[in-house]
Formats: C-alpha cells, structure tokens, sequence
C-alpha cells in the first residue's frame, strides 16, 4: 500500500552501527550507541531497540487519541499511558528478531470501550502498520 508522505526526518550513524554514533541530521539529537549487555555489549549507551520502543509508544497513544476522536469512540484521557517493551534476539531460521507488548492504560475509561480503541490505533499507527505480518505484536490494556 502506498502512502502520501507529508514529512521526511533523516538520521546519519557512524561507526560500527551498534557501537558508535548515530544523530538527526538537524542536530537535535546525537547518541552514542552500544549493545546491551544482555547481547554482549557495555550497555553504556543507546540501541536501536530503545529508539524503536520510544517511537511506539508515542506514536500508538497519539493513534489511539486519533481513533477515538475521529471514530466517536469516546475520550482517550489526558494521563493514558502506552508502555512500549521491545525485545530482540536470534530467530530459529537466522539473523535476529524482534517482538514488542504493548501495555496500554486508559484510567477510567470502560474496558470494552479501551478494547476499541486499542484495536482501532493499531489500524492508524504506521509502527503497526509497519509490524503487522513481520513481528509478533502484543497489545495489553491494564
């Protein structure tokens, strides 16, 4: 499926990837970058797993308001949260994989009703979009 972009961000990593540097090329963020220990690495600096996990979270709770808003299904409050838990490691047919849960609170609001809405953001955020059919996505409302 095609999609009219309106906005373009673009990043510049140096280094070995994984261990060394990557920023925006706006100059508004610039990490250093180094596995977690848990891969091997220092755990000293950022991964692209925690960059991958910052980015959901955000973009599926502006989703959810969005579906509400838009869909009538009522009000998404001001103090929901979405916590984002991003995990990678080796797939059994090579390379490495990720998979990601996702805790969703909506305090307040009917459970059916938050039901709704978290099916529906997954339908608006370009992350699930981008996920659906290649990880295993979980969504749990709390």
């Amino acid at each position: 499926m095609s999609a009219d972009i309106k906005y373009w961000t673009e990043a510049h990593a140096t280094g070995g990837g994984r261990e060394g540097t990557t920023a925006l090329k706006s100059g508004t963020l610039d990490l250093n970058m180094t596995p977690p220990k848990e891969l091997g690495g220092s755990g000293a600096g950022h991964n692209p797993e925690e960059l991958f996990a910052l980015g959901y979270a955000a973009c599926y709770l502006g989703a959810m308001r969005f579906a509400a808003q838009s869909e009538k299904l009522g009000k998404v409050p001001d103090n929901a949260t979405v916590d984002a838990h991003v995990g990678i490691g080796p797939r059994s047919d090579g390379g490495f994989g990720l998979k990601v849960k996702l805790v969703v609170n909506m305090p307040g609001v009917d459970a059916a009703v938050a039901e709704k809405i978290a099916e529906r953001g997954h339908h608006i955020c370009p992350y699930s979009n981008a996920t659906k059919g290649n990880i295993d996505v979980e969504t749990k409302i709390v």
